[in-house]
Parts: structure tokens; C-alpha cells; sequence
């Protein structure tokens, strides 16, 4: 399915889903888009994932419940093998579902595709992280019953999950079933035996992979009238799992239980004669417990000390925990915008879907999909250090720093992953779970080597922000030295003139094209780096010699290598074409022929998916966009005239097929001038998975879009840059908005930014105060001491987008003419 076009942009049906500023509600079941509501109804904690299946569990688009890096591992099968090329696939492992809960009223289900629902109500709630549904079913003999549930994951308890499931007759009495299971839908069948409908879905590579053979393999299962457990271990990755369920039922019905315990099914049927009136109340609170390979039974042992802990205390404590992590979450975190009722909602749920991500990931990187979903099998990308990292450094630097460690942790895979490429240092896998590369393509993967840059980048905009040294100088230093070296010996020195330093056979972000030489944002970002890499060793060897020490001796630093360093950053070639007074993205890339977008059948979009890969590298067309994240991250080293030149010649030849394109976007259009456009972008990031805008949204939550949101209101509405270590503000507050009120996190203390039509409103929130930059002043805010600095306007307003027809019709240096054609299918 091809992107939305901008009419079709944040196109979400109200009467189903009205907005409301702080929950996400369905007023009316529909079996019509079941993948993209158990994404967006599901409810995660960074360790533990549960999509928003339903608790009967029989229809559905995929069922998921998911561990962050629990994982299964498969050998990468390649039609040509050859040196180097990954070896071992990596994808996330579906473990055992204990969101089921059946119900049976005369011995008839309720199932919603095909039942009388008299009411029906489904919300997450953003303040307290808890999932409700109530309904009120008219069963085929015409009993009323009202069913009411809660699915809650503990921020808290990193390892728990609660949830209730409530029924109460109506009408008259009757007898009821609630059968609360366990069950691994990943090797097992329940007794429906309904197929996935994601199964049936044709071939697309950002899924994750399937399993051929058995994945868990069972390690021990039992249970008494109270408690269930069941446990694992992957038959190739050898990671354990194990997974105890505490049932537990309050009524004053009578009532007895079956208990019934096999290895990939584990389940309690309450029996109870029902009396009109009388409520049934079901508590199920579960634990997940997995490991590298620490034996199952140790496992369950921790399971049994997870649910003891909660058993004697009360449920409301727990919910109240809850709120209270939320409540410190949003005081942090929040984004306002004023008069804006629908997008305030699909803000605040893409920055939910961020807690969800990372809040407990520790330990664990972040997922493409978080754990809503089986997307991209469960890796790791530089989604994380470039569009979540940020907000995550501005307002929980915990989070951020746990992220951040976890790629120190993986330093040594990728000393070996360059040895492997003949390259000294460190290479980075482009995607991962465990630390090893597992791109099977390495045109648009192993040779995306800007992810070592992506790292050392995200790791400078951490340390600054937060003076966090401690960091810096036992772990962070580590990774800027073995990606400094990885630049200086993949690049060369040419002696053209100028004597510059090239880096050749690289893939930049843009996917569609792949394996050229001075990728533009390559090049800037490997700049930033090695430049990192130098000033650090340098502040080290005269402010800590002992840290300086460890690194000689460990790393075997030699006096020379932050020299080459520098000097490497210093001569840096940087494409720039003067004949059309842009920056090329590559040095080969005006040579290609235009792709013209806009003339391109929708039915063949994205490209990726109808067009052989050679045939879109011969072309400039981009799947997201390259040099214009570059004047984002690297600002400070463009020109505004460049800036504008950069943006108006590359977003026309910007398909949009990325999710991720939009957002960077966002803020360069926000910051030359393209304001109208500006705020398109920005819908359409934050829209991605509540509208479903790229046809994808049922394998899981878009995270690096949720980032990005974030992304476009603070960098491109507010105006934040973070250059050199100096914060400054030059915003943008789109036409329509009453006002923008965002959170900066900046040495400790917290920031609250309102921008208004005509003022910009800075307050110290927390800790001391900052001294920042508006367009060019300094202000000094202190605690208590609300500033106020007026604005002259919102900064250039350019009517419309640029067009195509710009483009075509330039020469190139060597006096040809540049055309726009589509392919032929």
C-alpha cells in the first residue's frame, strides 16, 4: 500500500475514535482493521509487550505478546553467499499469550465479531497506562451481561502484567465459564485452530521473518488451583523464558475450578452458577522472566518471587503506582497544544507509545516496533540513537543513558563485524538483537556505515545535555575511539587540490540509492565523530590522566590517532555542486536521472515493493530524505541559503516511502519558510499509525516516527538546536495553533517552552535555570522566574512546496541536461 496523499493525511474516523486529550477510545468493535487496533490498543513497558488483542482471543490479524530481546536465532541463507555476509538471522520470539480469557454464558461464547453488543467501549488511558473495555452483550437467549476488563503493564514492576475481567448477568441467573489460560501461539494451537490473518499477507521485507521449525522447547509446566507456569527454552538462540500466572476470583456466586496443565497450554475454568446482580471479578496478575541461558527453573523461581510480592497486596495500590510513574512521566514530558483537541490526542499517544518503548528497556535496545509488533523481526536500527534518543536525552536522561550503554555493551560484535570488513575499530551492526549483524542485504545495510556516527552523535547530545562525565569517561569514550578509527582507515586522502579526505562505498539514510561514494550526511556526521573522538581524548588526557590511562593501556591509544583525527574531520570532502548551488547527496548522484514522483501511479508505491532495486539506484528518487537530515543534525554547517537550496531541490525527490522522511522534514520546511508544508509533514509522522497512513500499522507502533513527532514540534515548531553545547530557540508556531508548550531537560534542569504568537515564555520548572539563546539573545532563566521574549513574527513564510519542475531542465557540470521520467513497470 502506497503513503496517504496529504487530503487523505490524519484521516481517522471520529465517531469511532473520538479525540480526547488523554485517551485513546473506540466507541464500536470492527473486525475490519484488527491488526492496526491491536497495535494501537496495546499496552508495553519496554520489557514486556502485549498487543491489544482481545481477551477471547479467537479472531484476530496476529496475536503478540513479546520480551524484549528474546529472540530466536536462524541461519541467513543467502542465493550467492560470500565473505562477511551475515550469517545468522535474529528475530523476536511470540512468548507464551496470557491474555486469554474466555467467557461462556449458557455454554455459549462470546465472541465479538458475531455477538449483540448492546454496548461497547474500549480506551487506553494515556494518565495511568491502563487498557479498559466495558461492553453489554445480549446473549443469543437473550440474557443481558455486562462484561467489564482492564490489561495493564507495570512501569513499576518491570516483569508484571495485571489484568481483570469482570461479569455480571443482568437479567437472569445462568450458568458461566471463564477459562484464563497460558498458551504458546508460537509453536502451539488453541482449540480453535484459526490461522494469523497476517499470515496470508503477501511478501514484504519489513516483516519479520517466519520459523520453520519448533522454537520453544518445553522445559517444564505446572500448576495447582491458583497458580500456572509453564517454561522454555529457544531451540538455537538458547535463551530461556518462563511465565507464571496467578488467577484469582471474587464472588458470591458459587463456584469450583478445573485446573489443566500441558507444555504449551496451561489453563483455570471457573465454573459459577451466576445470579443476576452478583459480579464475578477474575484477577490475573503474570510474570515474565527470560535469560542469555540461565536454567528455566531459576526462571520460574523468579516468576514465583514476582507474583508472591504483589499476591497480599491490593490492586488499587498497584493501578496507583502506576499513575504515580505516569504522573512524574507527563510532568516531564508533555507536549500542549493549544486549540488543537485532535492533534493534542495523537501527540500525547505517540509519546505514550515512546514510554511503552524504552521506559524498562534496560539492558535492551529499542525496537523498530517497540514490542507492539513483530515488524522488522524485533531489531535494533539507528531509529533509536537519531529520532528517539532525543527526546529521551531532554526528558528522561535515564532512559537515554540505558539505551546508550546497551550499544557500549555490543562494542565488542562490532570490533569483530570491522575486522570481518578489513577495517580497524568498530563497525556497528545496522540491525541487531544480540549484537550481531543480521542484514541479509548489505546495500541497504552492513554499508549504512553512518550508524557508527549515529551513535557517537546521540552519545555527545546525551553527555552535553546532561554533564553526565561519570559516562562519558568509562564507557562513552570507549565507543568514540573505535569509531574514530573505523573512519580515518575506511576513508583516503586525495590530493586534488585541496587535499581532502574521501570515504567511498557507503549507503547513506536513503535506501534507494546505495553503495556511493562521499555520501554527503556520511561524511558530516562521520565529521562530527572523529572531531568528538579527538576533543574527548584531548579533555581526558589533561582533566582525568587516569581515564586517559585506561585508554592507552586498554584501547592501545596511540598519541598520534586524535591528531589523524582531527586533522581527517578538518578536510572532510563535502559535495556541493555550483553549477545548481546544492549540496549532492553523493558525489555521483546529479549524474542520475530524475524519477518523477509525482507522475508515479499511486498502485506502485512504495517503490521498494514494485520495482527491482537496480532500477531505482539509477535514478534520483529518494525512499526518505538524506542531505536534509544532515541540515538537521549538523545545522551549524550549512548556510541558511544553503539550507533552503538543499530542501527545495530534494523534497520533491523524496517519495515519503520512510516513515521516517517526514519528520526531518518537518523541521527544515518549519525553519526556511515552508510553514504550510511544515505542519503536512509533521501530520503525517504523527498520524502514521492512528490513521495507518502507510498501510503497515497492524505489525506494530512506528517508533521512530512517535520520536520524530517529538522531533518536529521541539526542533522544528519550537525552534531547539543543541549546536556545540549552546541551547537556543528559534520557533515556528504553525498558523492555527494558540500556542506550543514543550519540556527541555538542559544540565539538570527542567525548561518549560510555551511559544506563543508573539512572545516565547521560558521557566524553570526544576533545578537551577539555564542560560539560553533566542534568535540571537541571551537569556538567563532562574528558578521561579518566568521570562518573556517577545518575537517579530514566526520566522519566512513560503507559500506551497517546491516543485519538480525546478529541477528538471538543469545541466549538470558537464553541460547535460537533467530530465524527469517515470520507469516503465
Amino acid at each position: 500500500m502506497s503513503p496517504k496523499t496529504p487530503d487523505e493525511q490524519s484521516t481517522v474516523d471520529r465517531r469511532r475514535f473520538p479525540a480526547d486529550p488523554w485517551r485513546l477510545v473506540e466507541t464500536r468493535y470492527s473486525s475490519e482493521d484488527l491488526g492496526v487496533t491491536e497495535t494501537m490498543f496495546s499496552v508495553a513497558n519496554g520489557y514486556l509487550g502485549m498487543r491489544g488483542n482481545v481477551e477471547e482471543g479467537r479472531e484476530s490479524h496476529a496475536h503478540g505478546t513479546f520480551v524484549n530481546g528474546f529472540h530466536e536465532t536462524w541461519p541467513i541463507r543467502h542465493a550467492e553467499d560470500a565473505y562477511g555476509f551475515a550469517k545468522v538471522g535474529q528475530t523476536i520470539v511470540n512468548v507464551p499469550d496470557t491474555k486469554v480469557i474466555r467467557l461462556y454464558v449458557d455454554d455459549e461464547p462470546l465472541l465479538l465479531p458475531v455477538a449483540d453488543l448492546l454496548e461497547y467501549e474500549r480506551s487506553l488511558d494515556l494518565r495511568d497506562g491502563i487498557l479498559r473495555r466495558e461492553l453489554l452483550w445480549r446473549t443469543p437467549s437473550g440474557k443481558r451481561v455486562r462484561v467489564r476488563s482492564d490489561r495493564m503493564v507495570s512501569f513499576v514492576e518491570r516483569h508484571l502484567a495485571v489484568m481483570t475481567f469482570e461479569v455480571t448477568l443482568l437479567d437472569a441467573a445462568a450458568p458461566v465459564a471463564i477459562s484464563s489460560q497460558i498458551l504458546n501461539r508460537q509453536d502451539g494451537e488453541d482449540e480453535y485452530h484459526v490461522p494469523s490473518a497476517a499470515l496470508g499477507e503477501g511478501f514484504d521485507p519489513r516483516k519479520a521473518e517466519d520459523f520453520t521449525g519448533r522454537v520453544l522447547q518445553p522445559r517444564g509446566h505446572w500448576g495447582d488451583d491458583e497458580r500456572l507456569v509453564l517454561s522454555y527454552r529457544c531451540t538455537d538462540s538458547g535463551m530461556t523464558l518462563a511465565v507464571a500466572a496467578d488467577d484469582r476470583l471474587e464472588t458470591e456466586n458459587a463456584w469450583d475450578v478445573r485446573t489443566q496443565v500441558e507444555e504449551d497450554l496451561a489453563k483455570h475454568v471457573f465454573r459459577i452458577r451466576a445470579e443476576p446482580g452478583r459480579p464475578v471479578r477474575l484477577t490475573k496478575t503474570v510474570a515474565y522472566h527470560t535469560s542469555r541461558g540461565v536454567p528455566p527453573r531459576e526462571l520460574v523461581d523468579r516468576c514465583r518471587r514476582t507474583l508472591d510480592r504483589v499476591a497480599d497486596g491490593e490492586l488499587e495500590e498497584l493501578y496507583a503506582d502506576q499513575r504515580a510513574w505516569l504522573d512524574a512521566f507527563w510532568e516531564r514530558s508533555d507536549v500542549e497544544v493549544g486549540g488543537q483537541q485532535e492533534i493534542q490526542q495523537a501527540v500525547r499517544w505517540n509519546l505514550f507509545q515512546l514510554a511503552q518503548a524504552t521506559a524498562r528497556a534496560e539492558g535492551s535496545g529499542v525496537p523498530a516496533k517497540g514490542l507492539t509488533g513483530s515488524g522488522y523481526g524485533g531489531h535494533y536500527f539507528w531509529d533509536t540513537e537519531i529520532y528517539v534518543l532525543p527526546f529521551l536525552t531532554y526528558t528522561s536522561p535515564r532512559f537515554a543513558r540505558n539505551a546508550l550503554r546497551v550499544r557500549y555493551h555490543m562494542l565488542d560484535a562490532a570490533r569483530r563485524r570491522a575486522t570481518e570488513l578489513s577495517q580497524r575499530g568498530a563497525l556497528f551492526p545496522w540491525r541487531t538483537i544480540n549484537g550481531e549483524e543480521a542484514s541479509a542485504y548489505y546495500a541497504a545495510g552492513t554499508a549504512q556505515y553512518h550508524i557508527d556516527a549515529d551513535i557517537s552523535y546521540a552519545l555527545m547530545q546525551y553527555v552535553v545535555a546532561t554533564d553526565d562525565t561519570d559516562f562519558l569517561r568509562r564507557e562513552g569514550v570507549d565507543v568514540l575511539v573505535e569509531t574514530a578509527r573505523l573512519w580515518v582507515d575506511l576513508g583516503f586522502w586525495r590530493a586534488n587540490g585541496d587535499h581532502s579526505f574521501h570515504i567511498h562505498g557507503v549507503t547513506g539514510p536513503d535506501e534507494y540509492t546505495t553503495v556511493v561514494n562521499d555520501n554527503l550526511f556520511t561524511n558530516v556526521m562521520a565529521r562530527f565523530n572523529l572531531r568528538a573522538a579527538a576533543r574527548v581524548v584531548d579533555a581526558l588526557r589533561d582533566r582525568f590522566p587516569e581515564d586517559h590511562a585506561r585508554l592507552v593501556e586498554q584501547l592501545g591509544l596511540e598519541p598520534s590517532e586524535p591528531v589523524a583525527w582531527a586533522r581527517a574531520a578538518e578536510r572532510m570532502a563535502v559535495p556541493f555542486a555550483d553549477e545548481i548551488g546544492i549540496h549532492p547527496q553523493d558525489s555521483h548522484f546529479l549524474e542520475r536521472e530524475i524519477w518523477d514522483v509525482g507522475r508515479t501511479p499511486p498502485d506502485r508505491r512504495p517503490l521498494l515493493l514494485h520495482y527491482h532495486p537496480l532500477v531505482i539506484y539509477r535514478f534520483q528518487v529518494l525512499k526518505q530524505a538524506d542531505v536534509v537530515a544532515a541540515l538537521v543534525l549538523q545545522g551549524n554547517h550549512f548556510t541558511p541559503e544553503q539550507k533552503l537550496a538543499d530542501f527545495e531541490y530534494y523534497d520533491p525527490l523524496t517519495t515519503g516511502d520512510s516513515t521516517l522522511s517526514g519528520v526531518v522534514q518537518s523541521i527544515v520546511a518549519a525553519e526556511v519558510g515552508y510553514q504550510e508544508l511544515a505542519l503536512e509533514y509533521f501530520r503525517s509522522s504523527l498520524y502514521v499509525d492512528l490513521a495507518n497512513l502507510h498501510g503497515n500499522a497492524a505489525d506494530g507502533v512506528h517508533v521512530a516516527s512517535a520520536g520524530g513527532s517529538w522531533g518536529a514540534v521541539a526542533f522544528g515548531f519550537g525552534g531547539t538546536r543543541d549546536h556545540d553545547g549552546d541551547l537556543t530557540f528559534d520557533p515556528r508556531l504553525p498558523s492555527g495553533w494558540d500556542s506550543l508548550t514543550f519540556r527541555i531537560t538542559w544540565k539538570g534542569s527542567r525548561l518549560r517552552v510555551t511559544v506563543l504568537p508573539s512572545s516565547l515564555e521560558l521557566v524553570a520548572e526544576t533545578g537551577e535555570g539555564a542560560t539560553v539563546g533566542v534568535r540571537g539573545e541571551r537569556v538567563t532563566v532562574r528558578s521561579g522566574e518566568p521570562v518573556t521574549v517577545p518575537l517579530d513574527g514566526q520566522g519566512p513564510v513560503r507559500a506551497g512546496r517546491p516543485g519538480l519542475r525546478a529541477l528538471s531542465g538543469n545541466r549538470r557540470e558537464d553541460g547535460t541536461l537533467i530530465t524527469a521520467i517515470v520507469p516503465h513497470p
